[in-house]
């Protein structure tokens, strides 16, 4: 009960994080692995990403009601996600990803010192392309962050958050919106996968649920309230804290 108690606070916190702007995996995924040493990684993944489904799914609706969404560019990318994140599961299952996790915390910090140097970056939503290259775009970050996500999957919605300000010139409030609709697809595929395999802790996985979208609801609320600034500064935050977490466990392989 107690194992329990903990992942499932970790999921609230996981959830809260998540919604406003990714990276709720920091929290949670770490949390599982040190409560349940001895599981198999894939069986943890696929748990962890059965937990988060249900917070990253509401807080998309919730964004959905406040902000404009795009469908044109955020609907294919979120089925060439979904795709991408199905193939990257499949592969985790087969063979392991040390090599990911050594080079992403040199990735993370291009990320943070990038954002860092372009102080109005993402804080005016300005998108600049016709509508066939953005949706050409969404669909290739869809394809590229999807697949990583199911193959690995920390720092997923932080990825894409800044991709959709980067490369589409969203403000990071509809990034953050898209790339909860991007993340319910990818969970949603990877989930797909694990459960065929065996590698889901319903049980465990239905407790933390209920935690996660509790967490998600606070931190889209809080999000929607403060806006693009907001978002921006909490990004910061939970990047550098991801490259902290992944630069130590890059340390220890």
């Amino acid at each position: 009960m107690l194992d329990l108690l903990w992942v499932t606070l970790a999921a609230g916190l996981a959830g809260f994080v998540d919604a406003i702007v990714g990276g709720g995996g920091l929290i949670l995924l770490p949390t599982l692995f040190a409560v349940h040493p001895s599981a198999l990684p894939a069986t943890l993944f696929g748990t962890n990403k059965a937990a988060a489904i249900g917070g990253t799914a509401w807080a998309c609706s919730q964004y959905a009601r406040r902000v404009t969404m795009n469908w044109g560019t955020l609907a294919p990318a979120a089925v060439t996600a979904l795709l991408a994140s199905f193939a990257g599961a499949w592969l985790v299952t087969m063979v392991p990803a040390t090599g990911l996790r050594k080079a992403l915390p040199l990735v993370l910090l291009v990320v943070l010192l990038y954002t860092l140097w372009r102080k109005d970056l993402g804080r005016v939503h300005a998108p600049h392309l016709s509508p066939r290259r953005e949706a050409l775009r969404g669909s290739a970050i869809g394809a590229g962050i999807g697949f990583y996500d199911g193959f690995f999957g920390p720092g997923t919605g932080s990825f894409f958050v800044f991709l959709l300000v980067r490369a589409l010139g969203y403000d990071f409030l509809h990034a953050s919106a898209g790339a909860k609709l991007l993340n319910t697809a990818t969970n949603l595929a990877a989930i797909a996968l694990f459960a065929a395999k065996g590698h889901v802790w319903w049980h465990v996985a239905a407790v933390m649920a209920v935690a996660n979208v509790i967490g998600s609801l606070l931190g889209a609320r809080l999000a929607l309230r403060h806006g693009a600034g907001f978002v921006r500064g909490i990004f910061i935050a939970v990047v550098s804290l991801l490259i902290l977490r992944t630069g130590w466990d890059a340390l220890r392989l």
